[in-house]
C-alpha cells in the first residue's frame, strides 16, 4: 500500500510541472497587445465591424483568444531565442561574449543575447499580426463592395448555411486566404 501511494505521488509530482508549462498564461502586456489587435481587427467602418462580428463571437472573446496567442508567441520567441543564442555561442564563444557581454567579464552575454533576440522575434510577430488585421479590413471592404452590387447573388455565392446569413464572414475568410496564397510580385 505504501509503495502504491509513493508511486502515485511520484507520478503526480512529475505530471503537474509539465501541465503547468504546457499552457502559458497571458500577462498584462499580452492583454494590452490583444486589445490593440482586436480594436484593429474591428476597425471603424461598418464593413470591418460586420466582418469582426462574423469572425469573432465578441470583443471579449477576441481579446481572450489573442492574449493567449500573444502569450504563446512570447514563450515560443523566448524558447527559439535561447536555442539560437546557444548555436551562435557554440560557433565562437569569445566573439559571442564580446558582442553581447556588457559587464567586464562578459558573464551576462547569454542573457543579453536571449533578451535581444526574443524582443526582435516578438516584434516580428506583432508586425505580422498588424499585417493580418490590415488584410482582414481590406477583405471586409472588398466583400462589402461586392455585396452592395447584388445582395442575393452574394449570399448565394458565399453562404453555406440554410439561409445564407453567414455569407459575409465566409467571403472575408475566403478573400483573406486567397490574398495570402497569391504570389507576391
Amino acid at each position: 500500500m505504501k509503495n502504491m501511494t509513493l508511486v502515485t505521488g511520484l507520478v503526480v509530482a512529475l505530471v503537474l510541472p509539465t501541465v503547468a508549462v504546457a499552457k502559458p498564461s497571458p500577462d498584462g502586456g499580452d492583454k494590452r497587445a490583444a486589445m490593440t489587435e482586436c480594436k484593429a481587427l474591428r476597425g471603424q467602418t461598418a464593413a470591418t465591424r460586420e466582418a469582426f462580428r462574423a469572425l469573432q463571437r465578441s470583443f471579449v472573446a477576441c481579446v481572450k483568444a489573442k492574449a493567449a496567442e500573444e502569450a504563446k508567441e512570447g514563450q515560443n520567441a523566448l524558447k527559439n531565442a535561447s536555442q539560437q543564442c546557444r548555436e551562435e555561442r557554440s560557433a565562437d564563444v569569445d566573439a559571442f561574449n564580446e558582442k553581447y557581454g556588457k559587464t567586464a567579464n562578459h558573464r551576462n552575454a547569454f542573457g543579453k543575447c536571449v533578451s535581444q533576440t526574443a524582443k526582435a522575434k516578438e516584434a516580428a510577430a506583432d508586425e505580422q499580426d498588424a499585417e493580418d488585421a490590415a488584410d482582414q479590413k481590406a477583405a471586409a471592404k472588398e466583400c462589402a463592395t461586392e455585396r452592395s452590387a447584388d445582395e442575393d447573388a452574394f449570399a448565394e455565392k458565399y453562404g453555406t448555411n440554410a439561409n445564407n446569413r453567414n455569407a459575409f464572414g465566409k467571403c472575408v475568410s475566403q478573400t483573406v486566404r486567397e490574398d495570402e496564397e497569391a504570389p507576391v510580385v
